[in-house]
């Protein structure tokens, strides 16, 4: 499904106690392959730093279930500057769509220190928009999000099933690439946050595998759990 030129997907979220992930994971295995950019059985690391404006619209839009919405963000993976992606997260009420652009190490700490021209003048229609919306949207850098991901892969669909572990929010800095960068703990109790990903339709096995239930969806956001979170402790 296409909308706005954007490729749609179904993205189901749900929060699942320790002795729920266990089962679940055991089961997954048996018939799906772990990410192959995982670094052991855990998976592997995420940081992504998300912007927002002054008036906080990527919060208060998911806040208030806006049908229309959209977050950017610059995410990398096991703290690591191999790999270092612009993204966009589209949301059109159950839909999700999501476009990357790889940048350099040096880009983004020209992004950092307000050096935006090279988006501009790349040709990628992904880093313009981020740079008229950082101009006239006045974009900043919000919060850092944090976490480890064990993600799963089916290829009918484009299934992805990943656990999200160790969700945390980084305090008094932007900087995701600090080794020492202090975190805070974004959700309460000992949970986890099951994402069911995929195109066209859920396989009727893994819909039986994973024996989701309509009634324990959340509509969770790691961003604005971890942009509250931050609230808290900056007061």
């Amino acid at each position: 499904m296409r909308f706005d030129n954007k490729r749609l997907r179904h993205e189901l979220k749900y929060y699942i106690a320790p002795n729920e992930y266990e089962g679940l994971r055991r089961r997954v295995a048996t018939v799906m392959r772990l990410d192959r950019n995982s670094t052991d059985r855990d998976g592997y690391h995420i940081r992504s730093l998300y912007f927002d404006n002054i008036q906080e619209t990527a919060l208060f839009d998911k806040n208030n279930g806006a049908f229309r919405r959209k977050k950017y963000r610059i995410r990398i993976y096991n703290k690591s500057d191999a790999v270092i992606k612009l993204e966009r997260k589209s949301k059109y009420n159950e839909f999700t769509a999501k476009e990357s652009a790889a940048i350099t190490r040096e880009q983004f700490d020209q992004i950092m220190h307000g050096d935006t021209r090279f988006l501009l003048d790349s040709g990628n229609l992904l880093m313009r928009d981020f740079y008229y919306d950082m101009l006239h949207g006045q974009l900043k850098p919000a919060v850092v999000v944090d976490y480890v991901r064990e993600a799963y892969i089916y290829p009918v669909s484009d299934v992805r099933i990943t656990f999200d572990k160790y969700l945390c929010a980084g305090v008094q800095s932007f900087d995701i690439f600090d080794p020492d960068l202090v975190t805070m703990e974004s959700v309460d109790g000992p949970r986890q946050i099951l994402e069911v990903k995929y195109n066209q339709f859920l396989p009727d096995f893994i819909k039986h595998l994973v024996q989701l239930s309509s009634h324990n969806r959340s509509t969770i956001s790691k961003y604005v759990l971890c942009k509250e979170r931050q609230k808290v402790f900056t007061g």
